[in-house]
């Protein structure tokens, strides 16, 4: 395993809607040099903006998207015209 000591200004935002993996992935973006936070999934828009992501890593999770009622990302994590993985 590599380890890169050098963090981009890149900002990578995870949102964890409660994968077990969310910590891995974490993690791995962090190796490639990459600083990231994880926040849950019900994070504010106004956090979300303040944070200024260029990326965003939505962590899944154990429940079905086809449910009612099941977790939603906030609306805004499509808006920002940033690259969203999930």
């Amino acid at each position: 395993m590599t380890t890169n000591t050098q963090i981009t200004e890149d900002r990578i935002l995870i949102l964890d809607f409660g994968s077990q993996y969310s910590q891995l992935i974490a993690r791995r973006v962090r190796e490639a040099g990459v600083y990231s936070e994880m926040y849950a999934f019900d994070m504010s828009e106004e956090d979300i903006r303040a944070f200024k992501p260029n990326g965003i890593i939505l962590s899944g999770g154990p429940e079905s998207v086809h449910e009612e009622g099941s977790p939603r990302a906030p609306q805004v994590v499509f808006e920002l015209g940033v690259p969203v993985l999930g």
